[in-house]
């Protein structure tokens, strides 16, 4: 009997590893592209954060388009309504911060960004703007 069970067990392992199977909540692919001001945001990473699952990071490429990972390489996120943040802070030395676009977007507590996620999708567009201001350099130190 031990035997006939674990020989089960073996063959449920085995399934489900070739399956994909991996006991993590489905998710759907995402790709899109950041904005400031109508122009592409050329460096950063965007975060998105559901309520209860774990968050989906990218980093923007030279035209600002992203490609969101949960646990491995452009694997997706889950569905559902997601706080967001852009990460556009680049230190220039262990002294001084160059921003891209806002600090108030580089949280998602202070960014005042969502996006539903509800299918596979290529065109998300997430708009930031400067309102009024312009790249600088700040002096962390």
């Amino acid at each position: 009997m031990k035997e006939k069970l674990l020989l089960t067990f073996c063959l449920v392992a085995t399934i489900s590893a070739v399956s994909g199977c991996d006991n993590r909540p489905s998710r759907v692919r995402v790709n899109g592209q950041v904005l400031i001001d109508g122009k592409p945001l050329p460096f950063g990473t965007v975060k998105f954060v559901p309520n209860n699952s774990r968050p989906s990071v990218a980093k923007l490429d030279e035209e600002g388009r992203f490609s969101l990972s949960t646990y491995g390489a452009k694997d997706g996120i889950v569905p559902g309504v997601h706080r967001v943040s852009v990460n556009a802070g680049e230190w220039i030395n262990d002294k001084q911060r160059k921003w891209h676009a806002p600090p108030k977007y580089f949280r998602f507590q202070t960014s005042g960004l969502t996006q539903e996620i509800s299918e596979e999708t290529e065109s998300i567009v997430i708009n930031l703007s400067w309102d009024g201001g312009k790249p600088f350099v700040e002096r962390t130190r």
